[in-house]
């Protein structure tokens, strides 16, 4: 699938996410996800400076954040949930292994990929949480 750089929505997990996509789709994809209360633009310094780096940097909105869909509860917002979210945007856009950086929540986010599908994860980067 060819996706433009910019904003765009994924279907993912049964959740609609918004996603900020950009740099060349054939460099090495990084995946940088946010803290609580923020979003994409919490990223907004760095995603110009990776892709000048060569990366397709990929920024979602995790669910229940400014664009993206807030399921109703508790429930949809368990960490298997949001990671669950993440694991279908690699899939979304067929990456077999990704760079992942998360910031405090983000960063729970992606302990728990990394925990989870080690597999899927080239470099881990946490920001402000420690190990679980």
């Amino acid at each position: 699938m060819t996706d433009q750089p910019g904003h765009l929505y994924v279907e993912t997990n049964g959740t609609r996410l918004h996603v900020v996509v950009m740099g060349n789709p054939a460099g090495k994809p990084i995946f940088l996800l946010h803290g609580f209360p923020d979003f994409w633009y919490g990223w907004h310094h760095q995603i110009p400076a990776l892709v000048d780096a060569g990366f397709r940097v990929i920024a979602p909105d995790q669910r229940g954040y400014n664009l993206s869909d807030c399921p109703r509860g508790t429930r949809p917002y368990r960490l298997g949930e949001l990671g669950r979210d993440i694991v279908g945007l690699l899939d979304h856009w067929g990456y077999e292994k990704i760079d992942l950086v998360g910031h405090d929540w983000g960063a729970g986010v992606a302990w728990w990929i990394a925990i989870n599908f080690p597999d899927r994860i080239k470099h881990l980067a946490i920001l402000n949480i420690p190990h679980p």
